[in-house]
């Protein structure tokens, strides 16, 4: 299922998700002639750092959220594109030195699928490079989120609702990746635990992304009730005395090459 995410809000309040992408980047060590393809570029501003780095290559940004693309769109230069494209249905050959994706890969639920057509879309002796949830990411909001889902005003709602992400544990995940084709693969877990300033900059990262997945499925007249139900257990459950809300953020890495 492709959720619609609002670009320009995810722009505002997606701090540590830039942060993780930014240390990534940073880790890619580009010469500056790579062709790279970026899965789930968001509102595009990570991949524009990479074109930054790319004096004689290209990136490619892709994502399956319109409001996502429009937001990144402005962004495009003569290295620098985006295209709306689901991730499941790439169908690249032999076309990038490097894919990177970072903050998106838990929103993709075949990872076998992914990473065979992954192998596909790089060259020979091309790299990925991979960061997204792991098992133990958002303890918290988790929590919260399935009482809210049971709850007899909401429950209704709910009733065949599919579980949005994937998040494997260190060890699954190597299983799994030792399955594929990919060379000389590593995996290895992080932890990104994170503390909010404040409950504001919290509450807007529950709204873009984490909240849109459940709202979509709640009817209009009760979607302000379930986001207030929410954002009241959440401040109970993650404000500090200074005021700072904590969250688990867990990551898996993945480093591998064709």
């Amino acid at each position: 299922m492709v959720h619609e995410f609002d670009g320009k809000k995810y722009e505002k309040a997606s701090a540590h998700q830039k942060e993780w992408g930014a240390k990534l980047i940073s880790e890619l060590a580009l010469t500056g002639n790579e062709r790279v393809l970026d899965l789930g570029c968001g509102d595009g501003v990570n991949t524009a750092l990479i074109a930054e780095l790319l004096s004689y290559g290209e990136v490619v940004g892709i994502d399956a959220s319109e409001g996502m693309i429009n937001t990144a769109k402005p962004k495009e230069k003569t290295n620098l594109r985006f295209f709306l494209m689901d991730i499941d249905k790439i169908a690249f050959k032999d076309e990038f030195d490097i894919v990177y994706s970072n903050a998106t890969l838990h929103w993709v639920k075949d990872h076998h699928r992914l990473l065979k057509n992954v192998f596909k879309a790089l060259q020979n002796g091309g790299r990925l490079r991979f960061n997204f949830a792991a098992d133990g990411n958002c303890a918290h909001f988790f929590k919260v989120i399935r009482k809210a889902m049971v709850k007899e005003d909401f429950s209704p709602f709910f009733l065949n609702f599919s579980w949005p992400w994937y998040m494997p544990t260190i060890d699954e995940y190597t299983q799994l990746v030792n399955q594929s084709e990919l060379k000389a693969p590593k995996v290895w877990g992080e932890n990104a635990d994170r503390y909010f300033p404040d409950t504001e900059t919290m509450i807007a990262w529950l709204d873009q992304p984490s909240l849109v997945p459940f709202l979509a499925c709640v009817t209009e007249a009760h979607k302000a009730d379930f986001r207030e139900y929410v954002i009241v257990e959440m401040i109970r459950e993650t404000k500090q005395n200074d005021g700072q809300c904590f969250e688990t953020f867990r990551r898996i890495n993945l480093l591998a090459s064709k």
